[in-house]
Formats: structure tokens, sequence, C-alpha cells
């Protein structure tokens, strides 16, 4: 398998399998550093009696450069999508796969060849911002695993949710159920969903005027209504715009004063309770994506060029999704779902066995295992319904003064006015 990627490979210190193994090993460590993980490689080498490697991160650093992006990919998805066929009816909406789609940023080392690929802020200065990426993710509602994403820029013609879903939207299934949030309540994403027999439903954009009076009633403030199909977007070509329907049925409910747009338009068999409750757990994916983030550390990348920032994005959701695998095995032991489980206590303890498990013997580490499975069943996440937190935080940051020019135009003048002091 990995020489279909790598192709023939002399045995070195750093095989693609030890390297791709040492690069999930950084995403899980709270230090997350190169050297971290050169000092882990030399201590296990020296421990088992082979000759040891060099503590210089350099070679470390050069065979995850000789890493394939593609292979991660395909190992990243292979782990989302055997999770999601895998998971029972009980896991399912309805016996439906139910799929989180949301976009967030992460930021990245300023350099050349980065601020090329993924543009700062355009309301920062030169030399004072950090390129950002754009990353949208679908995420399974049952088991919390990455089954699908894409990067872009921030800024620039093709930027933005809307256009990295649509380089999504050929891996969804028929059947399948997408949640997200009101910035993807339009006419052609409704349209190229239906295509593919997805259903969408998400939260009536608040440009969009809702007048129950008209439409065909369903029930109280419920109502399926006709959306006309507006002048072709740029960013579509003429041949897919003329496949467009010229018209669309989607329904219009309002629970606890929102209004909800979907293509789920049997009343019968789906009520607005079923929908209010089924859009509620949309916020798991704001949940997943702060584990991705703040949890693992994705939030600020560490790689110096573009290449390496998609293979460091893709390593850590490959970790990410390991960790779902295992959470997923554990609930299903224990009879839960594998939502009932707390992702942070996972990587916890998943960490704290590493050292055992990395030198147990094959009957030791199977009883190991099965003690983390259990622990891991044990850490289950509080039910709070209704929950309402403020969107602001309590703790003052330290009063740090702001970088307000480029770093070497700062250094110099500190250098400067040492010199007059001299």
């Amino acid at each position: 398998m990995v020489e279909e990627e790598v192709g023939v490979f002399r045995e070195r210190v750093y095989p693609p399998l030890t390297t791709l193994g040492l690069f999930i090993g950084q995403a899980l460590s709270a230090d997350g550093g190169c050297q971290e993980a050169v000092a882990r490689h030399h201590a296990e080498r020296t421990a088992q009696g082979e000759d040891p490697c060099s503590i210089s991160s350099g070679p470390y650093c050069k065979a995850r450069q000789r890493l394939p992006l593609s292979r991660i990919e395909r190992l990243t998805v292979s782990v989302g999508e055997r999770l999601e066929q895998m998971t029972g009816r009980t896991w399912k909406w309805r016996g439906r796969s139910v799929k989180l789609l949301d976009g967030t940023t992460v930021s990245m080392p300023d350099t050349p060849a980065n601020q090329a690929a993924y543009p700062q802020s355009g309301e920062q200065q030169a030399g004072l911002g950090f390129p950002l990426a754009l990353l949208v993710a679908l995420i399974s509602l049952s088991t919390g695993a990455v089954l699908r994403w894409a990067t872009g820029p921030c800024r620039g013609k093709g930027s933005g949710e809307q256009a990295l879903f649509r380089s999504l939207m050929s891996h969804l299934n028929a059947g399948d159920i997408i949640l997200a949030d009101r910035y993807h309540c339009t006419y052609f994403t409704v349209a190229l969903l239906a295509e593919q027999g997805v259903d969408l439903l998400t939260c009536q954009h608040q440009r969009r005027v809702t007048d129950f009076r008209h439409g065909t009633r369903l029930g109280y403030r419920d109502r399926l209504v006709t959306w006309m199909r507006p002048q072709r977007p740029q960013w579509m070509d003429p041949a897919t715009y003329a496949r467009m329907p010229r018209q669309l049925t989607v329904r219009q409910t309002e629970v606890a004063g929102r209004v909800l747009v979907t293509t789920l338009t049997d009343a019968r068999h789906v009520t607005p309770t079923d929908l209010d409750m089924l859009y509620r757990s949309r916020w798991q994916v704001e949940v997943d994506l702060r584990s991705i983030k703040a949890v693992m550390g994705m939030d600020v990348l560490r790689s110096q060029s573009p290449v390496m920032i998609e293979k460091e994005i893709g390593v850590y959701l490959l970790a990410y999704n390991l960790v779902r695998g295992i959470m997923a095995r554990a609930a299903a032991g224990a009879q839960l779902v594998a939502r009932a489980l707390s992702f942070k206590g996972a990587v916890q303890l998943l960490l704290a066995f590493q050292q055992q498990l990395r030198w147990a013997a094959a009957k030791s580490a199977r009883i190991l295992c099965a003690q983390i499975l259990g622990a891991i069943s044990a850490m289950r996440v509080p039910i709070r319904p209704g929950r309402i937190e403020p969107h602001a935080i309590k703790r003052r940051p330290k009063n740090h003064a702001l970088l307000t020019v480029p770093r070497h135009v700062a250094r110099a003048a500190i250098i400067r006015t040492r010199a007059q002091y001299a």
C-alpha cells in the first residue's frame, strides 16, 4: 500500500510508515514540534537496542516532505467513511446519514510562500498579519468523524464556504441529509443537492423575506413555498444553469422563533418539532471544530510552505479520525452513542497510556486496550439541553504592546536605541 504512493524506497531511519506515525504523534502531542518527535524516535531506537538516530530534526523534516499528500488524504477519508458505514441504524437519524457542514479558518507562519497561497486579511497591514486558510468540512453527526474537507484562501475569486462546499458535493450520497447554517440557504445550493438526492436543513437567510400567508399550508407557520430560479451567478457555467430547475419547492417552518428551511417536505412523517430537534444537533459541528483546533492545536499551523500546510491539515484530521474510531469502538462496547463520550478525555487517556502500550507484550497490550476502551466509555459528556453561554471571555489577556510595524523594522529600532546609549 505504501509503495502505491511513494514507489520503491530504501530503508532509512525514517521510512514512510514510521514518519507518518511520528507525524500523527505530533498532531496529538501537546508540544507538537518536530524536535519532540525526533526525541521520541531516538528514545525508541535506543530502548530497542538499535543504533540511535541523530537528534537533529533535519532528516525527519525531509522525510515528512517525501510523504505524498494523496496518501494522507486517502487514509483520512478511508477511516472516516469506514466509521460512517459501520454505524448502526440507532446512531443515525431515522436510518439516514446526517452530515454536518461548517467552515473555519487556521493561521500559519508568515512566509512569502504561505502569503502567496493564503493571503492574510485585507484589514491587516503587510508584515503584521498571518496567512489564513479557510477549511470547510463535512462531519458525521453519528460518529463525529471528518468525512471530507476542502481548503482554500480566505480572499480572492472562487474563495468562500459555498465554493469549497460545491467542490465536496460530488462525494455526497443519495439519501444524505446536510445540516448547515443560514449562509448556505441559497437557491443553487438546494438545487445542486436535490439533483443528487440529498436533503438540506438550514436556517432562513436573514435577507430573505418569510411570509407565512403564501404557499401551501402544512400547519401553523409551516408552509410549502416556491422559489423561482434567480439569474445565473458568475461562478456557474451556462450548461449547469440551464440544467437547474426553473422553480423549487421548499418547506419553511417556524419553531421557537427560528425559521427553518428544508427539503424534508413530508409533514406527516417529519413534524416541525422533529426538524427543530434535528437542527439543534448542528451545534455538534462547532464542538468538533473546537476539538480539532483547540484540543489538538490545529488553530495555528507550523509548516513553512503551502504543500506542507496541506499535509499538516491532513495529518491533524487523520489523527482526529483515529481517535474518533477508538471512541466509536468504546461506545459500541458500552452500548452508548459515540456522541455521549468526551473527545478531550479520550485524547488524554491515549496519551497517558502510550508509553505502556509501546512496550507491552501482546497479551498485556490486549489487556491495556480493553482497559483504555472501558475508561473512555466512562468519560461521558454531561447532558445540558438548552445550554446558553455568552460568546465572550472573562479572563483578560496580558497587557502586552501590539506590534504595529513589521518585526524587522521594530528590531532595527531597538538596535538603534541601544546604540545611542552604548
